[in-house]
């Protein structure tokens, strides 16, 4: 297999930006992707600054995204970019994602998909249509024990499932920040970046994410009550959820910005017939499995644990014992868009465990799942139907 470099284009992560850094770290992990290009901010100026500070040859520092799709297209095939990461605010997605795919280049977005669910059917349906691949960055479910969690469930160690729950708490919207003290905050609580959801739209589809990922399931239907804390505060900031999938099994979500002192700890619990499960980020080198009548087992990420599922070795890098964290998660969706995308190039069949990143399916979903909650939350109705 040829094992050049795939050639990486960014649009947004420019100066100011979290996620930006997270997704160059990420991508640049295991050597199998190169940033060449970017157009890193709408201001020209701001797009220089970045594209100098990363390294970038000037002429591939492109003041926009139509701009750096023109130029790059009339590049020789084996120079042009390969890809691009869009790491742009949600209303920022999907425009450059649908004009991404028709200039012939594959796609990894950060989630959400896009702004609203009628944008994401119409991307869907690009993606569809040109064939190209396309990764959306649900960040946690790269994690290795994560990965174990959803094998364990498939081969019926849990049995069937009877009961899901999942939580994301995060405090750092305790109070209202200006958009000169938190940019992160201010697009985030801005309907017109953000979209028609503020946390569930942020987290709240991480967690759904989670859950229908590690279950296995299909959300079916489901019960929202959302809140506002902050006056003057437009979307919401904290909301639980009740859900029920396709096999009728029943769970709860919770996920809140307003959980005062709280930081990222993204929970997940999973009981069967047979045994039940849980796996926490605090801890995300720890599966613990439990079984009735017998004491809890530990699953431990590591390279070298035989014991655990091709899965979840794929995803591994390191000996037992050396903590894996929210980067190298981050970085095995990019490590396995990349191995799927060179072996197509290459005319070879990627193997099952590389094929697992999120996708299109996942981003439709999970802006379905936006607009359902914002909708029942709204309603008075006990439970509102799960369609797409």
């Amino acid at each position: 297999m040829n094992q050049r470099k795939l050639r990486m284009g960014m649009i947004g992560g420019g100066p100011g930006s979290f996620i930006g850094a997270v997704h160059r770290i990420a991508a640049n992990m295991d050597g199998k992707i190169e940033l060449v290009a970017g157009a890193f901010s709408s201001n020209a100026e701001k797009s220089a600054e970045a594209g100098a500070e990363l390294n970038l040859e000037n002429h591939r520092i492109y003041q926009s995204y139509d701009e750096m799709f023109e130029k790059e297209k009339q590049l020789p095939e084996d120079q042009r970019i390969d890809f691009v990461s869009i790491v742009t605010p949600n209303h920022v997605h999907f425009d450059p994602s649908i004009k991404a795919l028709k200039n012939g280049f594959h796609v990894v977005l950060d989630k959400p998909m896009t702004l609203t669910y009628e944008e994401a059917k119409e991307l869907n349906g690009v993606i569809e249509e040109t064939g190209l691949l396309f990764c959306l960055t649900h960040t946690y479910t790269g994690y290795p024990m994560v990965k174990e969690a959803r094998q364990l469930v498939a081969n019926g160690t849990l049995g069937n499932i009877r009961k899901v729950y999942v939580e994301y708490p995060q405090g750092w919207l305790w109070k209202d920040f200006s958009e000169d003290e938190n940019k992160q905050a201010a697009w985030r609580t801005d309907p017109k970046r953000s979209g028609v959801a503020g946390c569930m739209g942020d987290i709240g589809t991480h967690a759904m994410n989670l859950a229908e990922y590690v279950s296995g399931l299909k959300l079916d239907k489901l019960c929202a009550d959302l809140n506002t804390t902050l006056p003057g505060r437009v979307l919401d900031d904290d909301g639980i959820v009740l859900l029920k999938f396709d096999n009728g099994a029943s769970g709860v979500l919770m996920a809140s910005q307003i959980a005062t002192g709280a930081e990222n700890n993204l929970k997940i619990r999973v009981y069967g017939d047979k045994a039940g499960l849980e796996w926490q980020q605090e801890d995300a080198n720890s599966l613990i499995i439990r079984h009735p009548e017998q004491p809890d087992q530990i699953y431990r990420t590591g390279a070298n644990n035989a014991y655990l599922s091709s899965y979840a070795l794929a995803n591994s890098r390191t000996p037992a014992g050396h903590p894996e964290g929210y980067l190298e998660a981050f970085a095995n969706h990019y490590r396995n868009f990349a191995r799927t995308l060179l072996a197509q190039s290459n005319g070879q069949e990627a193997e099952k465990e590389w094929l697992d990143f999120p996708g299109s399916e996942d981003g439709l979903r999970g802006m379905a799942f936006i607009e359902h909650v914002v909708k029942s939350g709204k309603s008075e109705q006990k439970w509102t139907k799960f369609e797409l």
